[in-house]
């Protein structure tokens, strides 16, 4: 993929996207995102006399780097820049595999191809039987996390998508320690209320008429949504501390 980039050097923004999303077929590539980008001056594509914008093999490649910081390791933007900016005066960033991270254990064995769950939608598409074998639960298990509002079918759809099957995953797997599907209705309406906290930050940045706000507004719902599973995390890590 990276040859095919280099040998027709400078490309349009439409093929940016394309290129991006032929490598990383399980992150969400906008063009509203990629603009997003230049808007925050991590990527400085070329403009044609026409006002086109044009990128370079060095463009993609530092947009291929700030996608796997994200996917990989839930770096907020400001920490992208930083380490994009370092390797442009020719110094070394500090290492993503030291970088910080959403706990292993919030995903505990993830299903492949939903790496990036907080950082993008999936496209993951799984029927009933499938969502049942792969999470190792069983059917009993399913219609209560449906029944309780935790799991659905995708909208207009018999399939489910990567959140159901995270979700039914851990469900499982809590139910080895006696929690129950009706347990859990504690977390989905402290979720709820997270999300609609968030919405009021959001939603005057979608309303923005400005250049770039559906991308800023996209950012903005990722980075929240990973500096809230991280406190989350924490609170709960602190308070089983306490009973020890």
């Amino acid at each position: 993929m990276r040859q095919a980039t280099q040998k027709v050097g400078r490309i349009t923004i439409g093929q940016a996207v394309a290129d991006l999303k032929a490598e990383f077929p399980d992150v969400d590539i906008k063009e509203s995102k990629i603009r997003h980008l230049e808007n925050e001056g991590l990527v400085e594509p070329e403009r044609t006399p026409s006002g086109y914008r044009k990128y370079s093999v060095e463009d993609m490649e530092k947009l291929r780097y700030i996608i796997r910081a994200q996917r990989e390791h839930y770096l907020p933007l400001r920490v992208i820049k930083e380490h994009l900016e370092a390797l442009d005066r020719g110094l070394e960033p500090p290492p993503l595999s030291g970088s910080p991270s959403i706990p292993g254990g919030l995903m505990t064995n993830p299903a492949p191809g939903v790496e990036s769950l907080l950082s993008g939608h999936s496209d993951v598409r799984i029927s009933r039987r499938e969502l049942v074998k792969t999470a190792e639960i069983t059917e009993e298990t399913l219609d209560a996390l449906e029944n309780y509002g935790l799991v659905k079918p995708r909208p207009g759809s018999k399939h489910y998508d990567a959140d159901a099957l995270v979700i039914a995953k851990v469900a499982g797997e809590l139910a080895a320690y006696g929690i129950e599907p009706r347990h859990l209705r504690s977390f989905k309406t402290a979720a709820d209320r997270e999300v609609g906290l968030m919405e009021q930050v959001v939603s005057p940045i979608r309303r923005s008429r400005e250049d770039g706000a559906e991308g800023r507004a996209a950012q903005t719902m990722d980075e929240m949504a990973v500096l809230s599973v991280r406190l989350h995390a924490v609170l709960v890590k602190s308070g089983l501390r306490s009973l020890r």
